[in-house]
């Protein structure tokens, strides 16, 4: 498996909070070359990996597949685009930036920014009311191609970097199911000591609503939820952040299994698998709040890959760490 082709292909396929659609086809896709069954249920991408064998205890791998972006609320008299967020944007990074609106067909735009020239330069953080897109159409013409709800996402194109290091957009979490499809690859030809679900999971960002449907459906004993984390960058607290290149990072809370926890950094010890550690002292904001708490509980934890520039087009991350998740992994469920 090329892990920078496929994750260069699931993030460059659009699949903005609600509308997943297409990027669901293609993990779908890439799915069934290890579940055959694999299907879309109410969104998410739900697959058996290997042989279901009785009294072995249940595992879900999840990562969610749908992205930050916008929601076309309003077309103006002169043709502009008003939008809403999907999920945690920074407003800081929006004006001038490229987008696709996905209506009938897929439409550029772009968002309008005043020149400094016009502007002391220092105007505050726009708000989504500030926020309009600037296609070139008439409202008549719009009104043909776009609704009201119809999704926008950053007009973005993976590139490489220096290193391993890539960058792109929909790296959350497209990252994360890359490593899982890795993961899945490791694994062929081998005997797993559990019974293995793949979900790559609707709505996260905008409340980990497709896991919470997900855990009711299967109700695991085990769920991993790979996602992203914090990279340090420049002018970041080194002490909240990981590093890239230096593996997954293992998440301990008291909202996750100390138990899998632990079990996960022996595994990356004794199969010599870089990693390091990530303390949260509450909720971790990810799929895995969902499947701690589903029924009568899952024991949960977090795999995060280190991603710099979170929620922008311009993600950051080290194709090592992807490697080192998917290896991961495949040595916590493999069997003897």
């Amino acid at each position: 498996m090329d892990i920078k082709n496929t994750l260069f292909e699931l993030s460059e396929t659009s699949g903005a909070s609600g509308n997943e659609n297409p990027v669901s086809a293609t993990a779908l896709n890439m799915l069934k070359k290890y579940c055959p069954d694999a299907e879309i249920i109410n969104g998410n991408v739900t697959g058996r990996f290997g042989e279901f064998r009785e009294n072995l205890p249940s595992l879900i791998l999840d990562a969610h597949i749908d992205q930050i972006g916008m929601i076309v609320t309003y077309i103006t008299d002169d043709g502009f685009i008003k939008v809403g967020n999907l999920g945690g944007i920074d407003r800081r990074l929006l004006p001038a930036q490229p987008v696709v609106i996905h209506g009938k067909n897929d439409i550029k735009g772009v968002i309008c920014s005043v020149p400094p020239h016009l502007s002391d330069g220092g105007k505050d953080v726009p708000s989504f009311d500030d926020i309009a897109i600037d296609t070139g159409f008439s409202k008549s013409e719009l009104e043909n191609m776009v609704s009201l709800g119809d999704t926008v996402t950053f007009d973005v194109k993976c590139r490489e970097l220096l290193n391993k290091r890539v960058t792109g957009g929909a790296f959350d979490d497209r990252s994360g199911i890359t490593a899982i499809l890795y993961a899945l690859e490791l694994l062929s030809n081998h005997k797993t000591k559990y019974n293995v679900t793949v979900i790559f999971s609707a709505q996260e960002e905008l409340g980990e609503r497709g896991a919470k449907i997900g855990a009711f459906e299967i109700n695991p004993d085990i769920a991993l939820a790979i996602d992203v984390s914090f990279a340090y960058a420049q002018g970041e607290d080194e002490m909240k952040c990981g590093s890239l290149g230096k593996g997954a990072m293992i998440g301990i809370s008291p909202s996750l299994s100390r138990e899998i926890s632990e079990s996960l950094i022996n595994t990356a010890k004794a199969n010599s698998i870089p990693y390091q550690i990530e303390v949260m002292n509450g909720l971790t904001s990810t799929n895995a709040d969902q499947y701690s708490v589903s029924r009568d509980g899952t024991k949960a934890c977090t795999i995060s890959i280190p991603l710099r520039n979170m929620h922008t087009p311009v993600e950051v991350i080290d194709l090592n760490d992807i490697e080192f998740t998917g290896k991961l992994i495949a040595e916590f469920i493999k069997g003897d």
